[in-house]
């Protein structure tokens, strides 16, 4: 991948811009300068001087963002040593352990799901009852890390050693572990505590939770354990995203209330474990018509580049395709502190798509990916490999 191709100042003129959290501008005219952008309007003439991208009978969105991927951490799921998602061990408890410590700026995965649009994805570690903390990377020409800690990932459901709601036993113990570890840290170094469910590392990664300044991102799906959820979160006062919820829409009215978001695979509307027998393809309306605040992400690794189709399918199912732009721009930067992304305004990054058309259709395609300010080409190694082998050498 070169460099990105920066210009002083970077015009895109006479487009339907989408900003992300508001309604469209049409003939729009975006000013960026700095790498962030400087300004945003209808009709205005470009800078001189400046580089303009013709943007007429386009659509000009912010990148797109995939709440909950692996994106960085998996090369090839067959391979043992390119898969590293998971800390692995007996432990069930693994808070401590952090993605960005394992995420590989250089996988070749990245350009391809890069190349369709999506310029920031949460990228978290999976395995145990608590998997790890997920970090927020930008997907530019060089990746790397928004932040490197934004929240705890945590499993719950159906447990084929024993009750699903023994694992809620267990988190409740963690929890309290946490309290009580950060109450009297000396006594623990000194040998003088009580066993815990987890050790110094995983404690004390726990502490940002149990005082609220992270949530917990807990893979949950069905309506049952979602309420059993809801109870833990509001009894020992901690903030929870509720991460899959195929049942979500279920308790769609409990989870407004307690303003808990659900990220939704819009793909999951068939019953394929019982912890999703009441899954449906409207999962991601319904929570919205109720106002829960809705993420969509494509659960993947090799498949982030199809973000934009799992929203386009929500909308097919009834998302308002204002809210399913949102759920994967604007409202899912926010959902991870990156505020300053995942929408099109004045001094926000200047992460943008020109699509060839609605990026809902399947037929558009990027024209023109801005990251950080500057166009990046959308060039990687599954567009060379296609390239090299499309004519068939003459014999």
């Amino acid at each position: 991948m070169s460099a990105t191709l920066l210009a002083a100042v970077l015009v895109i003129t006479g487009g339907t811009l989408h900003p992300g959290d508001g309604p469209p501008v049409e003939n729009a005219t975006i000013v960026i300068a700095d790498g962030v952008v400087r300004s945003v309007g209808s009709g205005a003439p470009a800078p001189a001087g400046a580089t303009v991208i013709d943007a007429k009978g386009k659509v000009i969105t912010p990148g797109l963002v995939d709440p909950f991927t692996a994106l960085g951490l998996v090369e090839i799921w067959g391979v043992d040593d390119a898969r590293d998602v998971d800390a692995g061990g007996a432990d069930p408890v693994r808070a401590a352990f952090r993605a960005v410590d394992a995420f590989d700026p250089d996988s070749a995965v990245i350009p391809v799901q890069r190349a369709h649009g999506v310029t920031l994805v949460a990228s978290a570690p999976a395995g145990g009852l608590v998997s790890g903390q997920i970090g927020v990377f930008s997907l530019g020409p060089t990746p790397g890390p928004v932040a490197d800690s934004v929240g705890i990932v945590a499993a719950l459901g159906a447990d084929p050693s024993g009750s699903r709601g023994a694992r809620m036993l267990k988190l409740r113990e963690l929890l309290d572990d946490a309290r009580a570890y950060r109450a009297n840290r000396r006594a623990f170094e000194e040998n003088r505590f009580r066993r815990t469910s987890a050790g110094r590392l995983d404690l004390e990664a726990m502490i940002p939770v149990v005082e609220g300044r992270k949530p917990l991102f807990v893979h949950v799906q069905r309506a049952a354990d979602i309420r059993a959820l809801l109870r833990v979160a509001a009894e020992e006062k901690v903030r929870v995203v509720v991460v899959g919820g195929a049942e979500g829409w279920r308790v769609a009215d409990e989870l407004a209330r307690a303003k808990v978001p659900v990220i939704v695979d819009p793909s999951d509307n068939l019953p394929s474990t019982f912890d999703m027998v009441y899954a449906r393809a409207d999962n991601a309306a319904l929570l919205e018509k109720a106002g829960v605040p809705v993420l969509l992400s494509t659960f993947s690794v090799h498949n982030v580049r199809k973000l934009r189709q799992w929203a386009g399918n929500a909308v097919r199912a009834g998302l308002p395709p204002a809210a399913a732009l949102s759920a994967i721009t604007a409202r899912a930067a926010d959902a991870f502190g990156a505020t300053d992304r995942g929408r099109i305004a004045p001094g926000k990054v200047a992460d943008l798509v020109v699509w060839s058309g609605d990026p809902f259709e399947l037929s558009s395609r990027v024209e023109h990916l801005i990251l950080g300010g500057g166009e990046v080409p959308t060039t990687h190694r599954q567009r060379a490999l296609f390239d090299r082998h499309r004519k068939v050498p003459a014999l």
